[in-house]
């Protein structure tokens, strides 16, 4: 069994909406594009059952953290409370990713929506696992060149 971007968000979507705590409109079509290519493990553009076990655990996860951090209940986090949520997910980053996050991910408000910070988590869980999978001495150093670069950026 393997599911699409469309098919990934309607099973989103469809759990999403009975957790009225979130005050999310739930995930965006192009959320879910990101997401299978994050996820998609042998290049299909599709995800298979345990590449989506693994997508799945991961939001679960992180809706946790979500949660905890949207105090007021308005279904976002401030750019503030979102460099807590990242260290407390395990993500270690210097203030100059932190504010790339803001800027790619918040809103006017510098407000993150739900669907915004699972894609932000998605896509450095991806980043995360493409460094160590390159970082073959584990030095904390790769060397990619231009192809590779592209290949490692561009479907995600």
């Amino acid at each position: 069994m393997e599911i699409n971007a469309e098919e990934l968000r309607n099973v989103l979507n469809n759990v999403v909406k009975k957790h009225k705590d979130l005050k999310t409109e739930g995930f965006e079509l192009e959320s879910c594009r990101s997401m299978i290519a994050l996820m998609d493990t042998d290049g299909s553009g599709k995800i298979n059952f345990d590449e989506f076990r693994h997508l799945w655990d991961k939001i679960k996860s992180w809706q946790k953290i979500f949660k905890r951090y949207d105090t007021d209940h308005s279904g976002t986090i401030n750019s503030y409370e979102m460099r807590n949520a990242v260290k407390d997910a395990g993500f270690r980053l210097n203030n100059q990713l932190y504010d790339i996050i803001t800027m790619r991910y918040a809103d006017k408000n510098m407000n993150i929506d739900f669907d915004s910070f699972i894609c932000c988590f998605v896509r450095l869980d991806a980043m995360f696992r493409a460094f160590h999978a390159f970082d073959k001495d584990g030095d904390g150093i790769i060397k990619l060149n231009v192809l590779e670069w592209l290949q490692l950026t561009m479907y995600a």
